[in-house]
């Protein structure tokens, strides 16, 4: 019997000889949190813009309504509106 022992894990060697190859190295904590982060960034803009012919645009066009949004609420809290109320 011993033999037949021998001779069964002999036959399983030559498999475990090309196992090195089949490894993934796991990058280190720091770069697989950087192409999470990246994927994360990539799936959230492939996601915003699906259907949009030009995202370039769409994006000019948030901003410019940001920066009317922005300047209206300063001029709103400083110059309170430019209503004046008259007492009397």
């Amino acid at each position: 019997m011993p033999r037949q022992l021998n001779k069964s894990m002999g036959m399983c060697l030559p498999c475990l000889g090309g196992a090195a190859d089949d490894v993934v190295v796991t990058p280190d904590p720091e770069t697989r949190r950087r192409q999470l982060a990246e994927a994360a960034e990539k799936r959230q803009k492939e996601t915003a813009y699906r259907g949009v012919k030009n995202p370039e645009a769409v994006e000019r066009k948030r901003k410019k309504q940001e920066e009317v949004e922005k300047r209206a609420m300063t001029t709103s809290v400083s110059g309170g509106g430019g209503l004046k109320w008259q007492v009397g």
